[in-house]
């Protein structure tokens, strides 16, 4: 997966930092924003293969509506996206299930914060071969 772009949303710095790190040694390029405005800036002047989205930015459940906003923008709709989340161990909030829902919280992969480093790439990579896949089938 030598050459994918990704872009993190996230406000915690010392959680990007160590995201970003892992990523980095598996050979991901990453970019960071600290809140979903200058995440949606960095989308418009970049392109990117992958965003790892927070819930919890700013005065609340930010990245649930910037997932939403994702989602509309007709140039971003098929973006994977990737929440993580540490809103288990901030509110003592939980989903029961599959927290992804087309409507409600449109996004292709959930991890709860912290998440192991295997995890993690792991579900990178799934995300991207999936939309590698989907990408050629539409060709086809």
């Amino acid at each position: 997966m030598d050459g994918k772009r990704i872009l993190m949303i996230d406000d915690d710095p010392d959680y990007v930092s160590a995201i970003k790190m892992v990523l980095e040694k598996a050979n991901y390029t990453v970019e960071v924003a600290h809140n979903p405005r200058d995440g949606f800036d960095a989308l418009e002047h970049s392109a990117f293969d992958l965003v790892i989205l927070d819930v919890m930015m700013g005065r609340g459940a930010e990245g649930i509506i910037a997932a939403r906003k994702l989602r509309k923008k007709k140039e971003l709709d098929k973006m994977p996206v990737l929440m993580m989340t540490g809103i288990r161990e901030q509110t003592g909030f939980f989903f029961v299930g599959d927290p992804r829902h087309e409507t409600y919280l449109p996004v292709d992969g959930f991890l709860e914060k912290p998440v192991a480093p295997d995890v993690l790439l792991r579900e990178v990579s799934r995300l991207l071969e999936k939309s590698a896949t989907d990408e050629s089938m539409k060709k086809e």
